[in-house]
């Protein structure tokens, strides 16, 4: 991939940001009445004068943020009800910083799900455990991932950038009249929340997860926004986490942990940062739109913004590019022609604009459909779609959502990100930490090699 950026048209035609939801319940099997679609039934489904066979289909997915979770369980719930003959099996995850861990687990005990959340699916396409997107189900989406020539996922929302979901009483408390047009005006802001007493940034550090927020960030900026083949040359050992620009990234990060992200970041989850930011305690929270629904339950006269921040000469890239994941159909499933009815119904189902309308709204995503979704918007939410639409602002992608040449190693994401929480407890030398990053990268590319 060459091109730095897409426009708007492109975008929107984006797949996916998987906005993950949990819960260790299986759905229930007495959902709540028909909330009333326009889907049609598959084929045999329930009529007055035939009763279709029941089958039961289990799933796979991720923890995630609360607001996500409720969505996808509503979802559930609501498919469960239209089509009653279908018995949903909820093997939800628990573990977010693990979850291809977790998949690779269920499927060592046969217990790989029929329907998948899934992330790494090259290499769950390379394993075999993957079937093709039917072909039917093509056409639902503006656009659709490609892995060698063939579609495995349908794209649940289209990749949302990250930025700064930020208090407007605090800056207004801190002198803050304007918002940062370069990085080191953004640094300047920090000092000024500093100076007020607040902890400048809250941070989830506790969830594996979020640590990718703020080290993509300077990953995408000082790394990929110039050479978006940085990961293909780092395989083919032409490149170092011991570039120049690499440890640049690195250090910024660092001291931005070491010095504005309040000092309990390590044993704070995910979804504790939106009570922290709307109690007063910290004045900004770096994440994705989801977090829009989860402040505005927390406090619903909470007065916030959102913003991407710009780099050190004003140009701002985000995350934003289309990514390999969305739901997927287990190879084994599409064994039985019952399970793959079942799985197209899901499908078509949970992106028909009646249902999938209020999920986008509940999660905070942008859709990914050929179909034109007309989404409620916030004012905070209409900041993320106009940061989506501007044509100026560059999209990239997380270091673990590249695919092709330049995907890395799966399991190297995590140990990474520890690897980072590690260099700021103990205040470590990042040139040694990214010669220890180059040798555990070769180690996982040979053992995958195996």
């Amino acid at each position: 991939m060459s091109k730095k950026s897409v426009q708007l048209g492109t975008l929107l035609l984006a797949g996916s940001l998987v906005l993950s939801a949990c819960g260790g319940n299986n759905v229930t099997n007495n959902p709540p009445a028909n909330q009333g679609t326009n889907n049609p039934p598959v084929e045999g489904a329930e009529t007055p004068d035939n009763s279709p066979d029941p089958v039961t289909i289990s799933i796979g997915y991720a923890t995630g943020d609360p607001a996500g979770k409720k969505a996808l369980e509503d979802m559930l719930d609501d498919f469960n009800a239209q089509y009653p003959h279908i018995t949903i099996t909820n093997y939800s995850e628990t573990t977010s910083d693990s979850y291809l861990d977790w998949l690779k687990t269920k499927d060592a005990v046969g217990e790989f799900p029929d329907i998948i959340e899934m992330r790494d699916t090259k290499v769950f396409v390379d394993a075999g455990k993957l079937a093709e997107l039917p072909e039917e189900l093509h056409d639902l989406f503006a656009y659709l991932p490609e892995y060698e020539g063939k579609f495995y996922n349908a794209p649940i929302a289209a990749n949302a950038p990250n930025g700064i979901l930020y208090s407007k009483q605090a800056y207004a408390d801190a002198g803050v009249t304007e918002l940062p047009q370069t990085y080191d005006e953004f640094l300047e802001i920090q000092e000024k929340l500093l100076a007020t007493g607040i902890s400048p940034i809250v941070v989830g550090g506790k969830d594996l997860f979020h640590m990718g927020f703020w080290v993509n960030y300077f990953l995408i900026n000082h790394v990929y926004a110039d050479d978006p083949d940085w990961n293909s040359k780092r395989t083919a050992q032409t490149a170092s986490f011991t570039d120049e620009q690499v440890v640049a990234a690195i250090t910024d990060y660092k001291d931005l942990f070491t010095t504005y992200v309040d000092k309990g970041w390590l044993s704070t989850a995910d979804n504790q940062t939106a009570s922290i930011l709307v109690s007063g305690k910290a004045a900004q929270l770096f994440s994705g739109p989801w977090m829009i629904t989860q402040i505005k339950e927390a406090d619903p006269n909470f007065e916030f913004g959102f913003y991407a921040i710009p780099d050190r000469e004003g140009k701002v890239t985000v995350n934003g590019l289309p990514t390999l994941a969305g739901w997927s159909l287990s190879a084994e499933a599409a064994k039985d022609p019952a399970k793959v009815e079942a799985f197209t119904a899901f499908v078509q189902f949970f992106f028909d604009a009646e249902n999938y309308k209020p999920f986008l709204e509940a999660s905070g995503s942008i859709p990914s459909t050929a179909e034109k979704i007309q989404i409620e918007t916030s004012e905070e939410m209409q900041q993320v779609l106009d940061i989506v639409a501007d044509s100026s602002i560059e999209k990239s992608m997380m270091i673990n959502q590249w695919f092709g040449e330049n995907a890395i190693p799966p399991q190297f994401r995590n140990w990474f990100y520890k690897q980072l929480q590690d260099l700021v407890v103990k205040d470590g030398d990042i040139v040694e930490y990214m010669k220890q990053a180059d040798t555990e990268y070769d180690n996982n590319v040979r053992a995958n090699a195996l």
